[in-house]
């Protein structure tokens, strides 16, 4: 009697840890760095993410790190010194694509930095590799290009729709180009770990402005993930107002065009998943005045309920 009641306890712990464990893996931790697109160098594009309880984080997209860094430690969401979370949380760095608000951090810091990988598609690694890291510009760290070659990143290519561990973390990425004022790419990329997703969306204009189809087909990439509940959030830029000429949006979105491409996804996904997914809004233009704007036009716009997230510099979020 004792075995089998010693037995059925054991089973019982043992499948309460299972349960916590697999808690922790349907969630990530995700630290903005930089949440703005635009001119303030202090605060542009730049996410931490890491599976929860884990310091192993990827950028995604580096347009500010060590001032980013600063207002996380301030804000009690990352501890340590601004440089030594550089260069030992940071595993790898994910780039959408080249404009300066997606890499600047990522160059002026590398002299700090320490050996990792740069992903992204060819396209973008190849204008990191021509026009930032060489020897006019800046030095290159990396382990292509100009010589003498420093070595210290190596490019790493992504090629649309195949999955690739990052190196040093528990998790996977998979890349989907995006246009972002045709003809030039941007990316989306969806992060791994466990059962669980996200996606993120570097810059990207809508469509039926771009004259594209790179919008549908990831979201027809991603329905499997919503309808399994494996997707948990989705950042999606929104740079301008709905009062932006179409013909100066230069690839970005506004929140009129923000809702009309959610409704196209929503109509291929089970409605009850689809609500469950989080949006963080990024990359909304200064000045103020106008991000302000911006976000009362979502909010306004909102009438289905979707789940908004605005994201803050240096605070911590937790998607699950």
């Amino acid at each position: 009697m004792f075995k089998k009641t010693f037995s059925i306890l054991l089973f019982l712990s043992l499948c309460a840890i299972y349960s916590r464990g697999q808690q922790i893996n349907t969630a990530f931790t995700i630290i903005p760095l930089g949440v703005k697109g635009g001119d303030d160098e202090s605060n542009l594009s730049s996410y931490m993410i890491a599976p929860k309880g884990s310091n192993k984080y990827v950028c995604l997209d580096a347009g500010t790190i060590n001032a980013g860094i600063q207002k996380a430690i301030d804000h009690q969401s990352l501890k340590g010194i601004s440089e030594e979370i550089q260069r030992k949380q940071i595993k790898g760095y994910l780039i959408s694509h080249a404009h300066l608000d997606h890499v600047a951090g990522l160059i002026i810091n590398s002299p700090a930095d320490t050996a990792k990988k740069i992903y992204g598609i060819p396209s973008v690694l190849n204008i990191l590799r021509d026009k930032y890291f060489t020897w006019d510009a800046w030095a290159n760290f990396a382990n292509e290009g100009e010589q003498p070659q420093l070595k210290k990143y190596t490019y790493f290519p992504l090629i649309e729709g195949n999955t690739y561990p990052l190196a040093d973390t528990e998790m996977k990425v998979k890349a989907f180009e995006l246009s972002h004022g045709h003809p030039y790419k941007s990316t989306a990329f969806i992060i791994s770990h466990g059962n669980s997703d996200v996606l993120y969306l570097g810059d990207t204009g809508a469509d039926e402005i771009e004259k594209s189809d790179k919008l549908f087909k990831l979201w027809q990439a991603i329905v499997p993930l919503i309808n399994s509940g494996q997707l948990k959030a989705i950042f999606l830029e929104v740079s301008f107002p709905n009062e932006q000429p179409d013909k100066q949006l230069f690839g970005h979105l506004t929140p009129r065009l923000f809702f009309s491409e959610l409704s196209k996804l929503e109509a291929l996904t089970n409605e009850k998943a689809f609500k469950k997914v989080s949006f963080i809004v990024t990359h909304t233009k200064p000045p103020q005045q106008t991000a302000e704007k911006v976000k009362q036009q979502l909010i306004a716009e909102n009438v289905k309920g979707l789940k908004l997230i605005f994201p803050q510099q240096g605070r911590r979020l937790i998607v699950n």
